[in-house]
């Protein structure tokens, strides 16, 4: 773009043999140029089909604001912000197009000024990070910041989170607070701040007025309800799952019901469980986590090295098949890998505390239904109930961490935070 004289952040417009387009010009591969559009997308287009460019408006920095103190409302309650990266509180970068992360509580007010009205905010950024990249040592972390915060007397505490592994999070959260005194919601967003249709504001809000207006104490996720933005839900940490790439209410309860609804509009609150804990309970924490437990998925063809290759691993997860089941009858010729697999489960299960829980999103495991469950149980594989694969799966590597195999065995089958389900409605949850 150097013989048009622009520059990165200039406002431009192309004309094209069919359309005239006018954007925020971008940081862009050779091939193409990429302007980042008046609805808050991005646009590439290939140069080769660029007739002419005209340039509307230079960008100018802006200066930086002064920091102003923010009045202390007494009247309100506290809640922090603890940032770990993720699109609910960034600023668009126009320079790159992508986002800049500027947690102090002015920034929030400034982006989300109805905030002023539900409670004063302390804000902090933990770490910048796709929630990819997260390893159970940010879950000690997080509760350690979480500790601090309880100390400070804060009244609540907001996580801003990427929501691909939000819920899994939760999950673990959930079990390295064996105790919490007050509310902690995971908040995500599906659509970027810049764009028309994000969810980052509906979601941060529902969650501070949820915090500020109910006696709820623990942690739990607070997401969009539906494509609209009237309701958001306050979702149970163990039972959650995110079922879209993209939509805004891809978070759904797994044989379950929500919390509650929060209507972001009336700030009316609805609970629709009462058998949530309350405020006021001592602080526990046990955020251990053994780091030698794997999640191995039941597909076809499978064979003796997929599972051998967790020999020496303390716990292992097997998201089965139908009830409960993985390859294991040798029928004929092409079959003869399934006894091998079934030695390798035996070696590991000496040494390994195996659960098995179930492939599919609805339901729950039963191992005694048919002779495959109930071979796998003699081999030494527990059932894992209705419990959700990634649940399991932090649950397992929290309690390996914290107590003796023999005890693990146990306290794996028991419901310690709302994570199985002793009976699943029928029809309720389909």
């Amino acid at each position: 773009m150097k013989k048009y004289n622009f520059k990165e952040s200039d406002l431009i417009e192309i004309r094209t043999s069919s359309e005239k387009l006018q954007g925020v010009l971008m940081q862009s591969p050779s091939q193409n140029l990429v302007i980042k559009l008046n609805n808050g997308y991005n646009l590439s287009i290939n140069k080769n089909d660029i007739e002419n460019i005209k340039l509307l408006k230079k960008y100018k920095p802006q200066k930086e604001k002064e920091i102003s103190q923010i009045k202390v409302n007494k009247s309100l309650p506290t809640i922090s912000i603890l940032h770990t990266g993720g699109t609910i509180a960034s600023k668009v970068d126009y320079k790159t197009g992508g986002v800049s992360f500027k947690f102090t509580p002015q920034d929030l007010l400034e982006m989300f000024p109805e905030l002023r009205d539900i409670a004063n905010f302390k804000a902090k950024l933990v770490r910048k990070m796709w929630s990819d990249d997260l390893r159970f040592k940010h879950m000690s972390i997080l509760t350690n910041e979480i500790k601090n915060e309880i100390k400070n007397k804060v009244d609540g505490i907001i996580i801003g989170m990427g929501t691909d592994n939000l819920a899994v999070a939760s999950a673990a959260l959930s079990f390295a607070l064996e105790s919490c005194p007050i509310p902690i919601i995971l908040v995500g967003a599906q659509r970027s701040s810049d764009r028309g249709s994000s969810d980052a504001a509906v979601n941060l809000i529902c969650a501070a007025n949820f915090i500020a207006k109910t006696d709820f104490a623990g942690v739990a996720i607070c997401m969009h309800e539906n494509m609209e933005d009237n309701n958001c839900l306050i979702l149970p940490a163990c039972k959650t799952r995110k079922l879209h790439t993209s939509r805004r209410d891809a978070f759904k309860v797994v044989n379950e019901e929500p919390i509650a609804k929060v209507n972001y509009y009336t700030k009316q609150i609805e609970f629709l469980r009462h058998d949530h804990t309350k405020k006021g309970n001592k602080l526990i924490i046990k955020n251990k986590f053994e780091e030698k437990v794997a999640l191995i998925k039941i597909t076809i063809n499978m064979t003796a090295n997929q599972f051998s290759a967790y020999k020496g691993y303390k716990g292992l997860i097997i998201e089965g098949t139908g009830l409960g089941h993985t390859p294991l009858d040798v029928i004929d010729k092409e079959t003869k890998e399934h006894d091998k697999i079934k030695k390798a489960l035996e070696n590991l299960s000496k040494n390994c505390v195996i659960v098995m829980t179930p492939q599919c999103i609805f339901g729950r495991v039963n191992m005694n239904v048919y002779s495959k469950g109930r071979d796998l149980q003699k081999i030494g594989i527990i059932s894992g109930e209705d419990m959700l694969p990634e649940t399991a799966f932090v649950k397992l590597s929290w309690l390996l961490a914290n107590y003796p195999k023999a005890q693990v065995k146990e306290l794996i089958k028991e419901n310690l935070r709302g994570e199985i389900n002793k009976r699943i409605l029928p029809d309720e949850f389909i």
